[in-house]
C-alpha cells in the first residue's frame, strides 16, 4: 500500500467510526495533516482522491464536507466506469449477465411494493414509449425512464444505481438495433406491456419472468449487433456471459 493509499484509509476510517460522519466539515489541511501525523501534500493527494470517489467535496472558498454517503452519490460513478467498457464487447455480455441477474428479481420486488402513484408513472412511461414507437431515440428515452420507475418503486437506492449504471450501457445498442430493425419497436413494446400487466396484478412471479424475458430479448439484440459489427471487421466475435 503506498502512502497516499494508507492517507485515504486514515481518513476513511475517520468517516467509518463517525469522527467525521456524512456532511461534516474536514479540519482544514494543515491540521488534518497534524492530526493524521501526514504531511501536507499526503493529506492533499488523499482529500482529491477521496473527493473524486465522491466521498468528500471540496467547495472552494468554504473548505472539504463529507458528502452524503449515499448510494446515489458513492455509486455515481459506476455508469461513468462502465461506459469506458463501450470497445470491450465481451465486457458487455459480462454486464448483461449483471443485468439479467438483477433486474427480474428486482421487478419482482417492485411488484410487491408499488404503490398506485407508481403505477401510473410506469404506464405513463409506456404510453409514451407507444407514442414514440417511430422514434428511435425517444422510444429508447422512454425505456430507461419505465425501468428507473419500477426499480424506483422497490424503494432500494442502492438497487437503483447499480441497476442504472449497468443498463445505460446497452442504450447505444439498443438504438442500433431499432435503426436497423423495424420489428424492434413492436417487441419492445410487447415486454413493456407484459411487465406493466404483472405489476398491476401485483404479480411477483409474473413480474419477475417478464422482465427476465424483456432482458434475454435485449440481449438477443445485442449479440445480433455485436456478432454483425465483428463480421464487418473480420474479428472473432465475442462469447462474453451465456445466454
Amino acid at each position: 500500500m503506498s502512502l497516499t493509499d494508507k492517507a485515504i484509509e486514515q481518513i476513511r476510517e475517520l468517516i467509518r467510526t463517525g469522527a467525521l460522519p456524512a456532511g461534516s466539515k474536514l479540519p482544514p489541511e494543515q491540521e488534518l495533516a497534524v492530526q493524521l501525523g501526514l504531511s501536507r501534500n499526503l493529506a492533499r493527494e488523499a482529500v482529491k482522491a477521496l473527493a473524486v470517489a465522491r466521498v468528500l467535496e471540496v467547495r472552494r472558498g468554504d473548505g472539504t464536507y463529507v458528502t452524503s454517503l449515499q448510494p446515489s452519490v458513492l455509486l455515481e460513478g459506476l455508469g461513468g466506469a462502465v461506459e469506458l467498457l463501450q470497445s470491450d464487447s465481451a465486457a458487455l455480455l459480462d454486464l448483461m449477465e449483471v443485468r439479467r441477474l438483477l433486474e427480474p428479481v428486482a421487478t419482482a420486488l417492485a411488484a410487491t411494493r408499488i404503490s398506485d402513484d407508481q403505477l401510473a408513472e410506469v404506464k405513463q412511461h409506456l404510453d409514451a414509449m407507444r407514442d414514440a414507437r417511430d422514434d428511435v431515440e425517444r422510444l429508447n428515452a422512454h425505456d430507461a425512464a419505465f425501468h428507473r420507475a419500477v426499480v424506483s418503486a422497490t424503494g432500494n437506492e442502492t438497487l437503483l444505481t447499480l441497476l442504472e449504471g449497468i443498463s445505460g450501457r446497452t442504450l447505444g445498442a439498443r438504438i442500433w438495433r431499432g435503426l436497423v430493425d423495424d420489428q424492434a419497436a413492436e417487441r419492445t413494446l410487447a415486454d413493456h406491456e407484459a411487465i406493466f400487466q404483472a405489476l398491476s396484478a401485483r404479480d411477483a412471479v409474473l413480474s419477475q419472468a417478464a422482465a427476465l424475458m424483456h432482458v434475454n430479448h435485449t440481449e438477443q439484440g445485442l449479440r445480433e449487433h455485436l456478432r454483425n459489427t465483428a463480421l464487418r471487421h473480420g474479428t472473432p466475435p465475442a462469447t462474453g456471459a451465456h445466454a
